[in-house]
């Protein structure tokens, strides 16, 4: 069983921070080729710049809730690498909702940002990948990974909109692990709890109380490292889960065992 990834070429987007940046980083160390792309090229250039100058690391910079920009996205990953064998979709926001506002539109927002393009983006690279296939009698031909959350399957009115959205991608990812599994693509996805992103660092510097509550409401006992999620995600791209596709893997610590925390999931 292999968890190799050295030599295949990987588009992980939100590359410029949190989890996404955490991807890139062990893709780009354990010899993967890999297109790095966020709206923010000033911090994909900050945090990656170094790893540039290895030659399997690239940059995209773009907005891409745009079809346009998804396409030049991978066209950008072909000019560079020739082939595209992994996606993973690590963009993603969290907002907190005002359930019963009518003027609320993060459910539209968070739907747009954390599922569709995600669905678009994967459409792309997946007709590229069926491409490839054709000259590839056997074995895998790409592996494609969404990053989803423990909130689709918990109830918090205050995220109400990111809860509905990673419930859409969970049922996205195993639609698409049915429609490609014909040409050789696993869909898989990594739901998580709470992980020590950006965001949630400077969330729990000032809540104390928060943070505890989110520790003794996980067994382990402690908020996952972005780099445990990396590792879930390489698992997931490489032959070691070659029979593995339409899973959602939880990732959460045992969070999810138990009841429901007043402190979201990040």
């Amino acid at each position: 069983m292999s968890f190799s990834i050295s030599g295949k070429t990987a588009i992980v987007t939100g590359a410029a921070n949190g989890i996404g940046l955490s991807i890139a980083r062990l893709f780009a160390d354990k010899g993967a080729n890999v297109m790095c792309a966020d709206i923010d090229e000033k911090k994909l250039v900050d945090e990656l710049g170094e790893a540039r100058d290895e030659g399997n690391v690239r940059f995209f910079a773009g907005d891409l809730r745009q079809r346009l920009t998804i396409a030049n996205l991978v066209s950008a990953t072909i000019d560079a690498f020739e082939q595209v064998d992994i996606l993973v979709n690590a963009s993603r926001q969290v907002m907190p909702t005002e359930a019963l506002n009518v003027e609320d539109t993060s459910v539209e927002t968070l739907l747009d940002q954390n599922l569709m393009t995600s669905l678009r983006l994967s459409q792309q690279v997946a007709r590229r990948m069926i491409k490839q296939g054709e000259k590839q009698p056997e074995g895998q031909v790409g592996s494609i990974i969404n990053l989803s959350s423990i909130a689709a399957h918990h109830t918090q009115p205050n995220l109400m909109a990111y809860s509905i959205a990673s419930a859409a991608l969970d049922q996205m990812t195993r639609s698409l692990a049915v429609t490609l599994a014909p040409h050789r693509i696993r869909v898989n996805a990594v739901a998580f709890g709470s992980v020590m992103s950006a965001s949630l660092k400077a969330s729990v510097a000032d809540n104390r109380e928060w943070r505890e509550d989110i520790r003794s409401h996980t067994p382990l006992g402690r908020i996952a490292s972005p780099s445990e999620l990396a590792e879930a995600v390489q698992f997931l791209a490489a032959d070691s889960s070659s029979f593995m596709t339409g899973e959602i893997m939880v990732v959460d610590g045992g969070r999810s065992l138990l009841d429901a925390v007043s402190a979201p999931a990040h």
